[in-house]
């Protein structure tokens, strides 16, 4: 069992790795970006990434306080739905209503791998192998895709 500063530690050992690892990496527009807090531009929407001591998880994330609004963003994503799944060469799983940790509602759609822990330094190339292709891909269908979450901004 870890103490909370070796969570802390061991959390930020990795999400650093790992932006170091993708520094050299451009985006799908030929720009600089922070792939390990990537911003959409559109506000309550976020592709994030996240591992724990069982698993490890990217998403899109929808988190409007207002239902309605959160419901639309996902029917656009659904609308899209063939193309981003072509872009990721895989189906993710789509949740239209989600409970976050918090107990808070959202969208998400997401891809998970299991029993893999961000605590084992050995697990940590299969947790960037998952991680890299797929925020990679991510980029590349929002390259494209943005623009029809213009209404959203």
């Amino acid at each position: 069992m870890y103490s909370r500063e070796e969570v802390k530690k061991l959390k930020e050992e990795f999400w650093t790795t790992f932006g170091q690892y993708m520094a050299g990496i451009t985006s799908s527009d030929s720009e600089k970006i922070n792939w390990v807090n990537y911003k959409t531009g559109i506000k309550q929407l976020y592709f994030r990434m996240n591992a724990s001591n069982k698993s490890a998880i990217i998403m899109i994330e929808m988190t409007h306080p207002d239902q309605g609004i959160q419901a639309l963003l996902y029917a656009q994503f659904e609308e899209l739905r063939p193309i981003l799944h072509d872009t990721l060469g895989e189906e993710w799983e789509w949740y239209p209503e989600h409970h976050d940790d918090y107990g808070k509602q959202t969208a998400r759609i997401a891809c998970t791998l299991d029993k893999v822990s961000i605590f084992k330094k050995e697990d940590w190339p299969k947790l960037i192998s998952f991680l890299k292709p797929r925020i990679i891909a991510l980029d590349e269908f929002w390259s494209t895709a943005k623009y029809a979450f213009d209404i959203f901004k």
